[in-house]
C-alpha cells in the first residue's frame, strides 16, 4: 500500500509502503527499556544524559523506518534533447524551375548552431516524396522539405502526416520562388469513335512561372485544324468528324522557351470505327428515327427481338410496356455491357405501364411524382478559421440552401472545425426552417479546418439511414484527405453534395468530395439548382429552358440547352442514378447510371408532335448525341484484339485489353485472362510518340513528371497537419530555433529518498557518539560510556 500528495502542478511525494511503521512503536519500547533502566552500579548516568540518549536513538530510528518506507517524488521535468534537421531535398525534373538552393539554407541552419542530415527524396522522373518524408521521421524529430509536393508515386503525402503525427513530428516546408518559366500542354478525347460522329478533343496549357499566353497548334492526321493563343490554366477545343475508319493522330503542340521539349507535345491515338448497329423501337414514325440514322447505322423494330448480339445499343422511343417484347433479352444484353436509351412519350413510363413491368429495373428513373418526398438532408457547414473572412458568406449560402428545400425533407445542421458540433437534429423543415435558420445565423468561426471529421459527424447525425449530406466549405482542410470518408459514405448509401462557399474556395478538393461518394459539385452562385433535387411542391424550381443539373459529365459536357420541351413524364430519378438534365419546372429530363456491364439512359421530356421539343435541332441536339453516344460505351467493345489502351506514360507500366479467343504472344508484354475471350496486359513504353502493340496504334506521352509544377496544394496542408511551418529561403537560423524546441522533451521524474534518510540516520547516529566520546576525553565524564 503505498500514498502520495501532489503539490502545486508538478510535483508528488509520496511513500512507497506504510507497514514499516508497525515496527516504530516497538523500537522505542526496547529502546526506552534499556535506556532508562536502572541497575546497581552507583555509576549510573544522570536522567537528562538518559533522555539524550534516548532521543537520539529514536530519531535515529524514526530515520531508518522512515527509510523503509521508501519515500519517493515525482517531477515534471523540461529536458532539452539533441536538436538535429532531416533536410529533405526534392531532386526530379519539376524542381529545375527552382533552381539550386540547398547548399545556402544548410549553411545557415549548421550556423546556427543545428546539425543538417540531408537525404535525397526525388531523382528524375521519380518524385516519391510521400516515401520519402516517412523514411525520415524520428520522434520528436524536425523535417524540411524542399519540394514542390507534386507526387507521382509512392504515398501520398496526407499518408506521410498522418505517420509524422503519431511520432510527434513536424513537416515543414520552404517557400520556393520559381526562378525558370515552364509550360506544359496535354489533352483529353476519346480514345474510339466512329465514322460521322463529331469528336471533341481538349488542349490545356499548365505551368510556372508563366503569365503570358502561348501559342497552342492543334493537328489531326498531321494537318493543322486550329491554332489560338491560350493562357495557362485555359484550354482550347476541337470538335471534328472522323470519315476514315481506322487509326487517327491527333497532336497538341505549344511553342515558347521553357526548360523541357518533352512537355511541350501531347500525343492521341483515336481508333475509328464503323458506326456502331444501333436497334430503334417505336410504335410510330418518329424525327429522332431520321436523326439516329445520321450518326449511326439504324436498324427498326417495333418490338425487341430475341437476339440483340449484333447491336451495340437499343433504343426505345415512346413504346408501352405490353409492347416492348422479349423484355428479358433486353435486360440480359444491358446486363452483359450493351446500352439502352428510352424515350419517352405518351406511351411510355407513367403513361405505359412500365412501373408494373420488368423494365423498371433496368431503368435509372422510377415511376411517379418527380418533385416532393422525403430526403434526409444534414447541412454541413465549415465554420474553421480558414473560412472566417467568408463566414458571411457561408450564412448566406447555408441560408440560400434551406431556401431551396422542400418543407416534406428532414434537415439536421452540424457545424464543424477541427472538430464537430451538432446544431440540429433532424427534423421536417414544415416545423423547424425558421429556428434551423436562426441557430445557422448564430453560427462562429473557431479552430482549424478537418472536413473529414465534419463528414463523420454528419453521417453520425444520419444514423443508419441512408441520406444527403451537403457539404458547404472552402475545401481549404488541413488534415486527412475526406475523399477516403466520402467514398465510403457513398458506399453506404449517403451521397455527398459540396457547395464551394468562401472567398478562396479549392474547387478541385471540393469536386473529389463530392464524386467520391457519387454526389455533385456546385459554386455558390449556384444553389438554385438544389430545388431540381430537394424542391417539392412547396419549392418548385422556376425556369425557362432545360437546366442542367450535374454540369461537366460524359452527357453534359460542352453541352448548350435553349430548348423547352413542352412535357415531361412524370418520373423521379433513382438513388445512385445520375440526374443530368431537368426541365424548366424541374421534372427530370434525363437520367443515366450504369446497369450490370452496360449504360442505360431516360430521356422522359418530349412534344406532343413527337419532335422532342426543340432537342433534335443544334444546339440542343447535342445533348441527344451524347446520352446515345454514353448508352453506346465503347463501339469498339464486341470487337477483336486490342480494345483499349490506359494513358501511357513513358517509363511507366500501362494496362490495355485484348479480346481474342487465344492469348496473343508479343515480346516485353504480360497478360492474364480476366474472362472469357478477355485479357489484361501491361508494357512499359519507352519512347515517347505514337507506336505500336499487337497491330494496334497507341500514344505515349511524356513522364508525369513533366505535366505538374508549382507547389502541390498537398505540401501545405501536410505542413498545417504537423503544426510545421512554411520557411522563407533565407530563414534558415529560424528553422534551427524551432528544431530545438521541437527537440525539448517534457517528461515524468521519479526519485527515491531511502538512501537520504539511511545518511541522516547514520549523521545523527555517529554525531552522539563522538560528542559523548569528546565527553570522556575531556573529563566530563567518569563513564567510558562518556554520559554524565
Amino acid at each position: 500500500m503505498s500514498v502520495s500528495y501532489t503539490i502545486g502542478e508538478e510535483l508528488t511525494v509520496g511513500l512507497q509502503q506504510l507497514w514499516p511503521l508497525v515496527a516504530l512503536p516497538i523500537a522505542v519500547a526496547v529502546l526506552a527499556y534499556l535506556v532508562f533502566r536502572r541497575t546497581p552500579d552507583s555509576r549510573s548516568a544522570s536522567a537528562r544524559s538518559r533522555r539524550l540518549l534516548f532521543a537520539s536513538r529514536v530519531l535515529v530510528v524514526v530515520l531508518l523506518v522512515g527509510a523503509a518506507m521508501g519515500p519517493f517524488t515525482v517531477q515534471t521535468q523540461e529536458t532539452p534533447g539533441e536538436p538535429s534537421v532531416t533536410l529533405l531535398t526534392d531532386e526530379s525534373d519539376s524542381m529545375a524551375v527552382y533552381g539550386n538552393v540547398t547548399d545556402d539554407l544548410v549553411a545557415d541552419i549548421e550556423a546556427a548552431g543545428v546539425p543538417v542530415t540531408r537525404a535525397t527524396v526525388g531523382s528524375g522522373t521519380d518524385s516519391r516524396i510521400g516515401d520519402g518524408i516517412a523514411a525520415n521521421l524520428r520522434e520528436n524529430g524536425t523535417v524540411v522539405v524542399l519540394s514542390d509536393g507534386q507526387v507521382t508515386e509512392g504515398r501520398p503525402l496526407s499518408v506521410a502526416a498522418e505517420e509524422a503525427r503519431r511520432l510527434n513530428a513536424t513537416i515543414n516546408a520552404v517557400e520556393l520562388p520559381p526562378r525558370r518559366t515552364e509550360r506544359a500542354v496535354s489533352m483529353t478525347g476519346p480514345s474510339t469513335t466512329s465514322v460521322g460522329i463529331p469528336a471533341e478533343f481538349t488542349a490545356t496549357v499548365d505551368g510556372v512561372g508563366a503569365e503570358s499566353p502561348v501559342e497552342v497548334e492543334m493537328r489531326i492526321d498531321g494537318e493543322v485544324v486550329e491554332t489560338q493563343t491560350v493562357a495557362p490554366g485555359e484550354s482550347l477545343s476541337v470538335s471534328h468528324t472522323f470519315e476514315e475508319i481506322g487509326s487517327h493522330r491527333v497532336t497538341a503542340t505549344i511553342s515558347g522557351n521553357d526548360i523541357y521539349a518533352e512537355n511541350d507535345v501531347f500525343y492521341r491515338s483515336v481508333r475509328v470505327v464503323e458506326k456502331p448497329d444501333v436497334l430503334y423501337v417505336s410504335g410510330g414514325g418518329y424525327p429522332l428515327e431520321g436523326y439516329l440514322n445520321s450518326l449511326y447505322d439504324v436498324t427498326n423494330a417495333s418490338a425487341v427481338p430475341d437476339d440483340l448480339d449484333d447491336y451495340a445499343a437499343v433504343v426505345v422511343q415512346d413504346t408501352p410496356a405490353n409492347r416492348l417484347g422479349n423484355v428479358s433479352s433486353l435486360q440480359e444484353f444491358v446486363i452483359n455491357g450493351g446500352g439502352l436509351a428510352v424515350v419517352g412519350g405518351e406511351n411510355a413510363y407513367e403513361n405505359g405501364g412500365y412501373d408494373e413491368s420488368p423494365i423498371a429495373s433496368t431503368l435509372p428513373v422510377r415511376v411517379g411524382n418527380a418533385t416532393g418526398g422525403t430526403a434526409d438532408i444534414v447541412l454541413l457547414v465549415d465554420i474553421s478559421g480558414s473560412a472566417r473572412e467568408g463566414q458571411s458568406i457561408q450564412k448566406a449560402v447555408a441560408l440560400d440552401v434551406l431556401d431551396q428545400l422542400d418543407d416534406e425533407n428532414r434537415v439536421g445542421v452540424v457545424a464543424f472545425s477541427h472538430v464537430v458540433y451538432r446544431i440540429a437534429d433532424l427534423q421536417p423543415l414544415s416545423t423547424s426552417r425558421e429556428r434551423t435558420a436562426d441557430r445557422i445565423r448564430r453560427l462562429q468561426s473557431v479552430g482549424g479546418t478537418d472536413i473529414a471529421n465534419g463528414l463523420r459527424g454528419a453521417d453520425e447525425l444520419l444514423g443508419n439511414r441512408e441520406g444527403t449530406i451537403i457539404l458547404l466549405s472552402d475545401g481549404q482542410t488541413e488534415f486527412g484527405p475526406p475523399t477516403a470518408v466520402a467514398t465510403q459514405l457513398g458506399r453506404e448509401g449517403t451521397r455527398v453534395i459540396s457547395v464551394g462557399a468562401g472567398e478562396r474556395v479549392n474547387e478541385q478538393t471540393m469536386r473529389r468530395i463530392a464524386e467520391a461518394s457519387g454526389g455533385s459539385y456546385f459554386a455558390a452562385d449556384e444553389t438554385n439548382r438544389l430545388r431540381l433535387l430537394f424542391g417539392g411542391t412547396s419549392r418548385r424550381f422556376d425556369g425557362e429552358n432545360l437546366t442542367i443539373v450535374t454540369q461537366n459529365t460524359f452527357i453534359t459536357s460542352g453541352v448548350e440547352l435553349t430548348a423547352n420541351p413542352g412535357r415531361a413524364n412524370a418520373v423521379a430519378v433513382k438513388p445512385g442514378a445520375d440526374y443530368q438534365v431537368a426541365t424548366a419546372d424541374g421534372t427530370p429530363a434525363i437520367a443515366s447510371w450504369r446497369f450490370g456491364l452496360g449504360r442505360v439512359v431516360s430521356l422522359t421530356a418530349y412534344d406532343e408532335d413527337g419532335t422532342l421539343g426543340g432537342l433534335l435541332e443544334p444546339p440542343d441536339s447535342l445533348v441527344v448525341t451524347k446520352s446515345v453516344n454514353y448508352a453506346i460505351g465503347d463501339p469498339a467493345r464486341t470487337r477483336t484484339g486490342v480494345t483499349a489502351v490506359g494513358d501511357a506514360r513513358v517509363g511507366r507500366p500501362t494496362e490495355f485489353t485484348y479480346r481474342g479467343r487465344s492469348r496473343p504472344d508479343a515480346e516485353g508484354v504480360t497478360l492474364r485472362q480476366v474472362s472469357e475471350e478477355r485479357y489484361r496486359g501491361e508494357f512499359t513504353p519507352q519512347q515517347q510518340g505514337f507506336g505500336e502493340l499487337l497491330d494496334a496504334e497507341y500514344a505515349a506521352n511524356y513522364p508525369v513528371e513533366y505535366g505538374s509544377f508549382g507547389r502541390s496544394p498537398e505540401l501545405p496542408a501536410a505542413v498545417d497537419t504537423t503544426d510545421g511551418r512554411t520557411f522563407e529561403l533565407d530563414e534558415g537560423s529560424r528553422i534551427a530555433a524551432q528544431a530545438r524546441q521541437q527537440s525539448t522533451r517534457v517528461r515524468t521524474v521519479e526519485e527515491t529518498w531511502d538512501w537520504l534518510a539511511v545518511l541522516a540516520a547514520l549523521l545523527v547516529f555517529v554525531t552522539e557518539v563522538v560528542a559523548r566520546r569528546v565527553q570522556v576525553y575531556r573529563g566530563r565524564s567518569s563513564l567510558e560510556s562518556g554520559l554524565p
